[in-house]
């Protein structure tokens, strides 16, 4: 049992939970690291600790002070958690078209709250460009800044790719994560090869994301688009650039209904968005390598947070999505059939 002096030192130590359906399934033991148990419900909690921390050891950041950061919500949330657990203040700049929920946490955190339309990232007006401006604008302001501010991927080389490993008593064979900052793939990815060469990190990436064209291209380029939300990246960043990567793989968001009714039903787990693209991603692996494998990847959040989207019939629809999930023995079928979908792409950027 944790016990602390701040609430952000009950960041981390999250429990991992195998998935007993796709399990059972796949014949393989498909892991959950339970993120969702963090005090601001996500697996950001963690990069926003290791921000805050290492920029208030090096001066740059004191009591008092504001944090501005661009977030999609869920760093903007544990900002805010962090924040306050050192006597600071936080601005987000979110784009107006994330869900209610994560907006409502902030607020609930003490947080302060800009939303901004969304714009392409070239767009100076773009929530990114608009927090470094007004952290640049402002001498009690500091800018997080978590694409390429390393501490970002620091926080899981240091302690969620140790945690895992420990758990899993060093017997892993498979890892599987999103990639938005770069920062979580790359941090656990590069641990987890230093400590065995041969586990396999795959990449989950969503429609409207350009990693997965990067990997196999060298360029970004972008098809579609997705309810996922801060997932996926359209620049190499310095957290992206530690990763370790061996496959990659483009599923689109009616997978993501499946896969969360799927495993709500049948295993009582309410997936969000970019965790349900973790599972689907982990199925993939599982059905590509074959039964035996040991496979981990992160419920990146809680559920809740994509009520208003994953879990909302009339939000699908408006997205030409089917609220009516795909029979799973046929979702099986085409994933079997991935082929050369699934890229062999020995990503190491040395």
């Amino acid at each position: 049992m944790l016990v602390g002096e701040r609430q952000s030192d009950l960041i981390g130590q999250t429990d991992l939970l195998r998935i007993p359906s796709l399990s059972d399934l796949t014949g393989c033991d498909i892991f959950l690291k339970c993120e969702f148990q963090n005090p601001g419900g996500s697996i950001k909690d963690r990069a926003a600790k290791q921000l805050i921390e290492d920029a208030m050891e090096r001066g740059e950041l004191k009591p008092g002070m504001t944090v501005v950061e661009g977030t999609a919500g869920n760093t903007g949330i544990g900002l805010a958690v962090v924040a306050k657990a050192y006597g600071l203040n936080m601005l987000a700049v979110m784009p107006n078209d994330q869900t209610p929920e994560k907006e409502r946490m902030i607020r609930l955190h003490g947080g302060e709250l800009m939303a901004v339309d969304p714009v392409p990232f070239k767009n100076e007006n773009h929530f990114y460009h608009t927090a470094r401006r007004l952290a640049e604008e402002r001498d009690d302001c500091w800018w997080a800044n978590q694409f390429e501010n390393t501490s970002n991927a620091r926080a899981h080389y240091l302690h969620t790719a140790p945690e895992i490993w420990e758990q899993m008593n060093g017997n892993i064979d498979v890892f599987v994560s999103v990639a938005g900052t770069g920062g979580t793939i790359g941090g656990n990815s590069k641990f987890f090869k230093e400590q065995d060469s041969t586990i396999d990190v795959w990449l989950a990436d969503p429609d409207g994301s350009g990693i997965y064209e990067f990997l196999k291209t060298g360029e970004y380029v972008s098809h579609g688009g997705s309810m996922t939300e801060g997932i996926g990246i359209m620049r190499l960043v310095d957290n992206f650039k530690q990763a370790k990567i061996d496959h990659a793989v483009n599923l689109p968001d009616q997978d993501l209904v499946t896969i969360s009714r799927y495993v709500r039903d049948h295993d009582g787990i309410v997936l969000g968005s970019s965790s349900a693209l973790n599972v689907a991603a982990a199925l993939a692996a599982a059905l590509k390598k074959g039964a035996g494998q040991r496979i981990v990847t992160f419920a990146c959040d809680l559920g809740e947070r994509s009520a208003s989207k994953l879990y909302n019939p009339e939000y699908l629809r408006g997205r030409e999505l089917s609220p009516e999930p795909e029979a799973i023995d046929a979702l099986f079928e085409r994933y079997r059939s991935l082929g050369d979908k699934v890229l062999n792409v020995s990503w190491n950027n040395d």
